[in-house]
């Protein structure tokens, strides 16, 4: 282990700081060159002729055989191939750059892994070969950027549908355009309840990704593992993301026995914690839980080992999703509980090429020289959109293309099963978190994919810290024999 990789828990860290150790700086993962380059379109016929025992003087065509002496066996095939329709344009915004980007890193890996499975063209609905292409955007990690790219894509760019993904800061605002603009869109990587915010449904997008009810019932699954007094601090921004945990998780928690020190909402970019670390000291917490960007926990995290908070648990959405972000903590990492969204031992396989988790993510390894991390599960987007492209009458008609992706029933995708079409499950309560917890057809937009949860550990192998599952009851489709008793804080 390197001294560059122990000593970031000696002193506070800045964005740029941690952007520049955790290797995700808009230099390192910028969009390659041709990314959203046009697929050519075939549209050629194909022509095979097999000839038989013909005498030198007779002549052998495609078309026609002509024979100036004695009869020969000739066959003739044509196969006709699609006629070429128009191009589809895609849109995606992403952030590539600024606090954001290891949720961008995937993205670009997915970009080619679709371009590649896809490759001259997708066969619409409406029997034509259809060359697509992917308008990639940076929205840098901002909200109004995010809206201002994804106005520019649909009304400059002119896309046919728009896919987005990594946050509610880049989902929402997107979202909100295209549902302004009356363009398709497929999104993820967005709790389910704030992509919806205050609407009861939308028109033109439609979501698959996992919500509070699963990240609420993985940690409390996870700290009943845990033997402790049951207080527990809560660390939730004023974001979007936070709002609504900070609302939702301390009621579920007080009912299952729990208390909830709750020090109130901090801005993100805040790099220094020693209030909530003193609140949490003060009321005895040995549990910790939040949201949080991976720079702002990274400082959070730090400061508390350095004040002595001795805690044997520790969940927090959003920063601990990614290797980098345990990387830039060292040691002091070890044993951390992070959602799991997506693993490379889940059960399923890519609608586009076949390919199972492990070996998207053993391809993601080779191709990019990073560890597989659980936004790979951005994949589904692509597999949405290939989808609505093959179902609809008219892919270049928006409304064919929300036609096709309303009515959505795929066997098989890189988070299982997905099916508009199902009953809808009804909630248990009145409030936002009131549902089931695990996959399903959440409301109209929705389908919960599931939620487990897993541990970072120091196990001595290729990377500083495995991403270890350590339950699945927000996830069925996790077998038993998959999961690993959860080590309590501290481990040496």
């Amino acid at each position: 282990m390197s001294d560059e990789f122990e000593k970031l828990t000696d002193k506070s860290v800045s964005r740029r700081d941690f952007l520049k150790i955790a290797g995700v700086t808009g230099a390192t993962i910028g969009v390659a060159g041709g990314l959203g380059g046009i697929l050519a379109a075939c549209g050629s016929t194909e022509e095979s002729t097999t000839t038989t025992a013909a005498p030198a003087s007779t002549e052998t065509t495609g078309a026609a055989s002509t024979d100036t002496t004695a009869p020969a066996e000739t066959t003739t095939s044509v196969s006709a191939a699609p006629e070429a329709g128009e191009p589809v344009k895609i849109g995606f915004v992403t952030p590539l750059t600024g606090p954001l980007a290891s949720f961008g890193v995937p993205d670009q890996f997915c970009v080619d892994k679709w371009k590649a499975a896809i490759g001259d063209g997708v066969v619409g609905g409406d029997g034509k070969k259809h060359a697509v292409s992917f308008e990639v955007q940076d929205s840098q990690s901002d909200s109004n950027r995010a809206a201002q790219v994804a106005g520019d894509l649909i009304n400059n760019t002119g896309v046919d549908m728009m896919m987005v993904a990594s946050t509610p800061d880049t989902v929402k605002p997107v979202v909100d355009q295209c549902e302004a603009n009356g363009t398709p869109v497929v999104s993820t990587d967005c709790p389910w309840q704030t992509y919806l915010g205050e609407n009861k449904e939308y028109k033109w997008s439609y979501h698959v990704f996992f919500g509070g009810e699963d990240w609420i019932t993985e940690l409390w699954a996870c700290y009943d593992k845990i033997p402790t007094n049951k207080k527990v601090g809560a660390m939730f921004d004023n974001t979007a993301d936070g709002l609504f945990f900070s609302a939702a998780v301390p009621p579920f928690l007080q009912t299952k026995g729990y208390t909830v020190v709750d020090p109130g909402r901090f801005q993100p970019g805040t790099e220094d914690y020693t209030a909530q670390i003193s609140a949490f000291k003060k009321g005895g917490c040995e549990l910790i839980m939040g949201n949080m960007i991976p720079p702002d926990f990274t400082n959070f995290w730090k400061g508390a080992a350095q004040q002595g908070l001795a805690v044997k648990g520790c969940m927090i959405g959003k920063a601990l999703l990614f290797p980098d972000s345990v990387d830039a903590l060292g040691s002091i990492a070890n044993g951390l509980l992070k959602e799991l969204w997506w693993h490379p031992t889940f059960p399923f396989k890519s609608s586009l090429s076949g390919e199972t988790c492990q070996q998207l993510a053993d391809d993601f390894e080779k191709t990019v020289n990073k560890q597989p991390t659980a936004p790979l599960l951005h994949y589904v987007i692509g597999e949405m959109a290939v989808y609505a492209i093959k179902n609809a009458k008219d892919p270049k008609s928006k409304d064919e293309l929300i036609a096709a992706i309303s009515t959505m029933k795929m066997d098989e995708s890189i988070v299982g099963p997905i099916d508009f079409t199902a009953p809808l499950i009804q909630a248990t309560g009145p409030g936002a978190a009131d549902y089931p917890a695990g996959p399903g057809h959440k409301t109209k937009n929705v389908w919960d994919n599931g939620l487990g949860g897993a541990q970072w550990l120091m196990q001595g192998g290729k990377y500083n810290f495995d991403e270890v599952p350590v339950d699945n009851t927000a996830a069925p489709f996790m077998t038993a024999d998959s999961l690993k008793a959860i080590k309590p804080l501290p481990i040496a």
